[in-house]
């Protein structure tokens, strides 16, 4: 028996098969032949790696700085105590050495005319009578002024670092004066001139004036001496402690 089907469509369909991944790939792969394709498929896949690997490591060193400024914060804030005190101490140590200064400088021309006395006094040969030692010159080098002190830094600030500036020495004061006298020898005058230039404190000794006189019917040698005056190294002087015992 011969059967028609007048209702095309109605029958039973036939099954289709399911998705196959290697049939696609297969497909896939036999369409894309074009090398540039491939390096720039390629490309992509690197540069979203590359971009991703970045962006980690900024990430990474952005938090490391952000937690190191925190900490840089805080400890600011914990010693700004210190560098307070710090700064106040270094201000005053800059103005005592100043005053030590000043101080030294007046001390140390105290005595001049003590020294100078002395060593005319030391060098004085027999037979020979001074009658006059005044001064003649004061000869002060020329002193660069003292800078002003640093102001001081403000609370917190952090310090230079290049330390309190070096203290400004005494300008040396060169005093000029005259001996005059009188001698019965003409080579004690000599010895008594060679005598003062040893000394550590005179310099310069010329004769300013030598002729006879008669004096009390005698004739004697007449002399008027010039002289500097030389601030010794520290080695030559001695120094001793005074010591005051009070009842």
């Amino acid at each position: 028996m011969i059967e028609i089907n007048l209702l095309p469509g109605s029958g039973k369909k036939a099954r289709s098969e399911g998705f196959n991944l290697k049939a696609f790939a297969g497909q896939a792969g036999s369409r894309i032949k074009d090398p540039f394709m491939i390096a720039a498929a390629v490309s992509i896949v690197a540069a979203t790696m590359s971009i991703g690997y970045l962006h980690m490591a900024q990430t990474a060193k952005a938090d490391d700085l952000t937690e190191r400024e925190r900490r840089a914060v805080q400890d600011s804030t914990r010693f700004v105590a210190v560098l307070r005190e710090r700064n106040r101490a270094l201000a005053q140590r800059d103005s005592v050495q100043r005053q030590l200064e000043i101080i030294k400088s007046i001390d140390n021309d105290r005595f001049i005319w003590a020294h100078i006395m002395d060593e005319v006094s030391r060098a004085l040969p027999p037979y020979t009578w001074l009658k006059s030692i005044q001064q003649s010159a004061v000869l002060a080098a020329a002193s660069t002024p003292a800078p002003p002190p640093p102001a001081p830094p403000k609370d917190g600030a952090k310090p230079s670092g290049k330390g309190a500036p070096p203290p400004v020495e005494a300008a040396p004061t060169s005093l000029k004066f005259q001996i005059a006298g009188n001698t019965v020898d003409i080579q004690a005058l000599t010895r008594f001139m060679k005598l003062l230039e040893a000394s550590p404190f005179v310099k310069n000794v010329t004769i300013a004036k030598a002729e006879l006189v008669t004096l009390d019917g005698k004739e004697v040698q007449e002399f008027l001496l010039e002289a500097e005056y030389e601030r010794p190294d520290a080695s030559v002087i001695s120094t001793v402690p005074v010591t005051l015992s009070s009842r």
